[in-house]
This record gives C-alpha cells, sequence and structure tokens, in this order.
C-alpha cells in the first residue's frame, strides 16, 4: 500500500471541485441564456468571449458545452465550435408526435403511484402560477418541468422517462422561442392531468396528457398559418 500525503490528496480533491464548480457554473449560464433567448437557435457559441464574461477559462467551459451537447441543448459546429441547437417545425411536430404516444402511457403508468406531498406541491405551483401579476415564463417552464417529470418519474420504467425527457428538451427549445403565450391552455391542462392523477384514474391521466400534447400541435401550427 502506498502511504498518500492526506496534505496532497486534500490539495488535489480543492482543485477537483472547484474545477467542478466552475464547469457547473458555465452550464448554469449557457442554459439560462438559451432559457431567455439570449442564445438563439443557431447561433454559434463564441467560447472566447463566453469565457472571458464568466470569468472563468475556456476549459470548464468546454465540459459544460460537452454536457449540454449530451443532453440536445447545443451541437457541435466547425472545427471545436459549438452552436445553439435549432428545432424547426417538423421536428418539434414529428417530436410532440412521439411524445403523443408516451406521454400518456407514462401517466396512465404512473396514476396511483404518485406520493401525496408531490401531488400537492405540483398543484400549489400551479394555483400560484393562475394568481400571479405580471407573468412569469421562468416560474411557468418550471411548473411545466415539474409536472411532466412527475409522471414520467413515477410511471414505473426508467427508459420510459428517459425517452420522454429526451423528448422534452426538443420541443422546449422550439416553444421557448415561439410559443409565449401558452400560459392559459396549459394552467387549465395541467390542471386537467394533475386532478386525474389526484383521483388514481388511468384511463384520465391517459386522456388528460394526450389531450395536452394534441393541444401543443394545434397552437405551434396556428403561429404558422
Amino acid at each position: 500500500m502506498s502511504d498518500a500525503d492526506p496534505v496532497e490528496t486534500g490539495e488535489a480533491e480543492v482543485v477537483r471541485s472547484g474545477a467542478f464548480n466552475l464547469s457547473n457554473l458555465a452550464y448554469n449560464a449557457i442554459s439560462e441564456m438559451i432559457r431567455r433567448r439570449r442564445l438563439r437557435g443557431g447561433e454559434m457559441i463564441v467560447e472566447a468571449r463566453l469565457a472571458e464574461s464568466l470569468g472563468i477559462s475556456r476549459t470548464p467551459l468546454r465540459e459544460a458545452l460537452q454536457r449540454l451537447e449530451g443532453e440536445g441543448l447545443v451541437i457541435k459546429g466547425t472545427g471545436r465550435s459549438y452552436l445553439v441547437r435549432n428545432v424547426d417545425l417538423g421536428e418539434y411536430l414529428q417530436s410532440l408526435k412521439c411524445r403523443e404516444i408516451l406521454e400518456p402511457e407514462a401517466a396512465s403508468l404512473a396514476a396511483g403511484r404518485i406520493p401525496a406531498s408531490e401531488m400537492v406541491k405540483v398543484r400549489a405551483e400551479i394555483n400560484q402560477l393562475r394568481t400571479a401579476v405580471p407573468y412569469h415564463t421562468d416560474a411557468h417552464w418550471a411548473s411545466d418541468d415539474n409536472l411532466h417529470e412527475l409522471f414520467a418519474r413515477h410511471c414505473g420504467n426508467e427508459v420510459l422517462a428517459d425517452v420522454i425527457r429526451k423528448l422534452r428538451v426538443t420541443t422546449r427549445l422550439f416553444e421557448i422561442a415561439r410559443l409565449a403565450d401558452r400560459l392559459e391552455p396549459d394552467l387549465v391542462e395541467h390542471l386537467a392531468i394533475v386532478e386525474a392523477l389526484e383521483r388514481e384514474d388511468p384511463k384520465a391521466a391517459r386522456r388528460a396528457a394526450q389531450n395536452h400534447v394534441r393541444s401543443l400541435g394545434k397552437s405551434a401550427l396556428d403561429t404558422v398559418r
């Protein structure tokens, strides 16, 4: 056995922890820029400028970009550059069609499996959005994520849940840019899903989830007519 110097070991752990924190900082910052459309679909990410604005080196920045690439938010461009992934109407509708098949199944499977405390929290978020003035986009997206993640996480099929998460990354990239007036329809449709799950009614949960995804597609088509 080798006797590792505890001081050197501790210093190495601090360095690794610091690098992780910087990478995490960059990841959160870029994610936020994409959500707020400061970085738009198809836009090139200029690493040197971004690293300078965040006050970090390019190494943790690249680590963050690789993580975002794995999640489908950015793609490789020419050379070592990255672009914000651009999702057009065709890809959005095709992704929604997949969600229309998978999410109702997940909601149906989750009925009766979700802890009451988690249902209460999701319902409270939706109720707060209904009375919030002014409308808060981030709160809307967070509530949307939490509801869909709730029934995906509790459907009992992790592969199904993971596919749904990846599809939602694709559809969210389209919705950030084009579906700003979805607050009221989303609230009504989300409440229908929540109520079905609270009643532990698989058929109603399936129907409510399917109606919601179909409504998203109709809204998208209405914006281009």
